[in-house]
């Protein structure tokens, strides 16, 4: 099942999708999905673990869940892995294959960073936590 959707581009990344598209020869609009679809959904690690409290809202979660969400930290061995696959960006040696777990770990690390920012502010909104210092 598809859904058609109409998005705004700047003219210079509709300029580098349909050069690759004209590269590649594809059609435009089969890049543009294929860019989008890799961009959000991760690719499969073996050591991805879920959110706690899944995706419900937090503010519907129990004050134990807000609170397990507020210190919510990335599994050990991702940190490690991600911190090692930025390094080897930096340097200029980081391999395709590296660069997909890079961007899989980064998706992971931006889900945790939100999910747990939301419970911060839900649980000091709930008096569970006192406000963060300037």
């Amino acid at each position: 099942m598809s859904t058609q959707v109409t998005v705004t581009l700047t003219d210079e990344i509709y300029r580098r999708a349909d050069r690759l598209a004209r590269l590649s020869g594809r059609n435009l609009n089969d890049i543009l999905a294929d860019t989008i679809a890799l961009s959000l959904s991760p690719l499969h690690l073996e050591s991805i673990q879920s959110l706690p409290g899944d995706m419900r809202p937090v503010s519907t979660l129990a004050d134990d869940e807000v609170l397990a969400l507020a210190d919510l930290q990335m599994d050990p061995g991702q940190d490690r892995q991600l911190s090692l696959l930025l390094d080897k960006q930096q340097s200029g040696l980081l391999t395709e294959a590296e660069r997909a777990e890079l961007l899989t770990l980064l998706q992971i690390y931006q889900e945790y960073l939100l999910r747990k920012a939301q419970a911060l502010h839900e649980a000091v909104q709930r008096g569970l936590r006192e406000p963060l210092e300037p």
